[in-house]
Formats: C-alpha cells, sequence, structure tokens
C-alpha cells in the first residue's frame, strides 16, 4: 500500500488563515504586527523567496517593508540598519536575508538582531531557549515539521525519530523539537557507521542532507513517516531517469524545463513508507507560513501587556 502523501500545501493554509485571524484581532487593538526584510544587492534567488515572504505579509495583514542596501554595502552600515530596526517599535520581526556579499561579517549582522525579533529564530539565545524549553522564536523549517506532523496526527511522544542532517537551520533545532516532544531522537551525518541500518529503526525520519534522493526504500522501515526537508535541483537527464524513470507526465515537465525539483528522498520510498511528505509541496509552503506565524509570535511577546486577551495564545 502507497504512503499517505502529506499535504504540506494545503496545512500552510490552515496556518495562514489562523495567523491572519490573530492579525485581525490584534489590528483591532491597534497593533498590527510588522516585518522588515534586508534584502542586499540583487541576488535573483533571495529575490523571489523575498518577493514571496512579502506576498505572504499582505496575505495575512502583517505590516511589512524591505530595505535594499547596495551590493557594497559594509558590515557598519548593515549594522545600522539592523540597528535602527532593533529600535522601531511597529516593526516586530527582522529577517536579515542569506547569502550576504563576502564583505560583510554575516554572523556579526546576525548576531546584532534583537532576539525578540529575530523571528528566522536563529540567534543563539532563542538557540538557548528552545533547547531548555523556555518560550522563544522557534526556526521556521523546523517548527514547519512539527506542524506537519501534529497536524497530520503522527503521533511523537514514545517514538524513535532519526534526523539525517545535523545543520544549525534544520538538523539540530527538529532534533530538540523531537526531543521536547518525547520522541528518542538520533542525528546522523556524514560520518555515520551504516546509515542506512541507523534510519531503518525510524518511527519518523526526517531527512534534510542536502543530497538528492539519497534516502532509498532500504533506509526506510515499512510504515515509517518520512518528512523530506531537502529541495534539489536535477538537470542531468540521467539523474532525472534515476528518480522518475516511467513518469511521463514529469518527463516531459523536464524536458520543457530543463529541470526538475527532487528532496533528499528517492521516490521510490513511497511505495514502503507509511506516509510522505512530496518535493514540492511538503515541508517547503510550511517556511514562510511558520515566518507569518513567528512574526505574530514576536508581537505578542513584545508587546506583551498590550495584547486583547482572546489572542495572547
Amino acid at each position: 500500500m502507497p504512503a499517505t502523501i502529506l499535504d504540506g500545501t494545503k496545512i500552510a493554509q490552515q496556518i495562514r488563515a489562523e495567523v491572519a485571524e490573530e492579525v485581525k484581532a490584534l489590528a483591532a487593538a491597534n497593533l498590527r504586527p510588522g516585518l522588515a526584510v534586508l534584502l542586499v544587492g540583487h541576488n535573483p534567488a533571495s529575490e523571489i523567496y523575498v518577493r514571496g515572504k512579502i506576498k505572504a505579509c499582505e496575505e495575512v495583514g502583517i505590516y511589512s517593508e524591505t530595505l535594499t542596501p547596495p551590493e557594497s554595502v559594509t558590515t557598519s552600515e548593515l549594522l545600522a540598519h539592523v540597528s535602527e530596526l532593533n529600535r522601531r517599535d511597529d516593526i516586530d520581526g527582522i529577517l536579515v536575508q542569506l547569502p550576504l556579499p563576502p564583505q560583510v561579517d554575516a554572523k556579526k549582522v546576525l548576531l546584532a538582531v534583537e532576539p525578540a525579533k529575530d523571528v528566522d529564530g536563529f540567534h543563539p539565545m532563542n538557540v538557548g531557549f528552545l533547547s531548555t524549553q523556555r518560550p522563544g522564536l522557534v526556526p521556521c523549517t523546523p517548527a514547519g515539521v512539527m506542524e506537519i506532523l501534529r497536524r497530520s496526527q503522527i503521533p511523537v511522544t514514545g517514538r524513535e525519530a532519526v534526523v539525517v542532517g545535523r545543520s544549525d537551520i534544520v538538523g539540530k533545532p527538529v532534533a530538540m523539537l523531537l526531543t521536547n516532544a518525547n520522541a528518542t531522537v538520533t542525528i546522523c551525518h556524514s560520518k555515520t557507521h551504516d546509515l542506512a541500518g541507523v534510519c531503518r529503526r525510524a518511527d519518523i525520519l526526517v531527512a534534510a542532507i542536502g543530497r538528492a534522493g539519497m534516502i532509498t526504500r532500504d533506509f526506510v522501515k515499512p510504515g515509517t513517516a518520512v518528512i523530506d526537508v531537502g529541495i534539489n535541483t536535477v538537470t542531468d537527464p540521467a539523474e532525472f531517469r534515476r528518480f522518475f524513470a516511467g513518469n511521463t507526465k514529469r518527463e516531459e515537465a523536464f524536458y520543457k524545463k530543463g529541470s526538475t525539483l527532487v528532496g533528499d528522498v528517492h521516490p521510490e520510498v513511497a511505495e514502503v513508507a507509511g506516509a510522505l511528505t512530496p518535493v514540492p509541496g511538503g515541508v517547503g509552503p510550511l517556511t514562510i507560513a511558520m515566518l507569518m506565524f513567528n512574526t505574530v509570535k514576536a508581537a505578542k511577546m513584545r508587546r506583551g501587556s498590550r495584547v486583547p486577551e482572546m489572542s495572547r495564545a
């Protein structure tokens, strides 16, 4: 029996609708949440991501603005922008779009963001809050993974979870969230001995390693819930056939466009998994939905006593 496909787009729409209701309640009390994005230079991929974030803000009613310093910006100039945004009461979330130009000290800039406005959840203070189970802002993609599990009624307590990938952005925080939710968690990486054997123990398998189709059916125990965080672009026809041989609809689109997206999980895993997130349309849409959620959460945490009772969730 093929895996149940977990529709991330549908779940993201539910979250956005809930956020829009929150924003409406806050706006009624004259407390409209605000998000500022720092976008340096003209990186086409970054520009697309930022447009998506600004569009999402418009849809849920969050105030947003984009600051666009030139590619030649210095670290101290960017720090001055961050400092100004930190001081503004109408801005609840600050997003520094990566990558930054090579002359900029990215770590210094990210560290300068006020933790209460760090809607990416990357600041060491928020990482510390997460690891010690204190209220804070949680990285968007890992938070999205947990929402998919929760809203798909996939039990986490007492389950064995395996996370493939140890990045600060996804692997480590998702492992902490799963641990906080009472799963028994193993983190794997490129140096893990018998990776497939470790993965086969999982009831919940999170793939976030950044290698196209690396997780094959040999890595998956029948019935496992598989969450695919990877987004990889495939342009080589031979590699395409390795993943999608016989899928005529996908093949047509591939040859027309010259590329296709594939996750870290091989499509054949759908034959053994109990549940599976697709790529695209799985974890991806949750990332922006959780950014909207975090902006509202930041507004409520920052403005505390001014928040009307009904929306202080």
